[in-house]
């Protein structure tokens, strides 16, 4: 990615910490819930992968396919099991590795052709409009019910019960927040 080292090692971080969370996460919980945390698992270890500096490690050539190729795997996956946030976050993560600059050759080109640094700044556009706007929802789900809690809602004794989800939520925050930034560095 373009951009600072020290961002890349933050979202490094950020993403790594979050996507390792919900691997060990994978074991707890419904069917469902182990599901949707293999995929928040793929999701944020791939991001850490992709956020690496280059001038600490210099991937191969091929590498950027390697992202390709597991992410859209992953996002039909997401398609089959109609879980539309996931399909966007993979073909946002195919988009980024093809747009990624070639390595190697010691020239700057990109996989998108004359697109330049960002790759499409259309599409660029539309990622960075629905990661803005689903870290903004996925933000308030998590703020506390409080004062303006809904009659039957559960209340903070109830919710120390629920805190799985609730760190579930947080970690698709980060992610989010994560593949912003990583989007903003392209």
């Amino acid at each position: 990615m373009h951009g600072p080292a020290w961002v890349g090692w933050l979202l490094v971080l950020l993403c790594a910490g979050a996507g390792a969370y919900c691997l060990s996460s994978v074991r707890r919980g419904t069917a469902a819930q182990r599901r949707e945390a293999r995929g928040e698992a793929l999701m944020g270890l791939g991001m850490a992968a992709m956020a690496l500096p280059a001038s600490a490690v210099a991937p191969p050539s091929w590498w950027p396919w390697v992202f390709a190729a597991v992410f859209g795997a992953a996002g039909l996956w997401a398609l089959r099991r109609r879980h539309p946030h996931h399909a966007v976050g993979a073909a946002a993560m195919v988009y980024m590795s093809l747009a990624m600059p070639a390595v190697g050759g010691g020239h700057s080109g990109h996989h998108l052709g004359a697109a330049g640094p960002g790759g499409l700044p259309v599409l660029t556009g539309l990622l960075l409009a629905y990661y803005a706007v689903y870290i903004v929802a996925a933000g308030v789900r998590l703020a506390p019910a409080g004062a303006w809690r809904p009659a039957g809602a559960p209340g903070p004794a109830d919710r120390a019960r629920a805190a799985w989800p609730e760190v579930v939520g947080a970690c698709r925050v980060t992610m989010g927040i994560g593949m912003f930034a990583m989007l903003l560095t392209l």
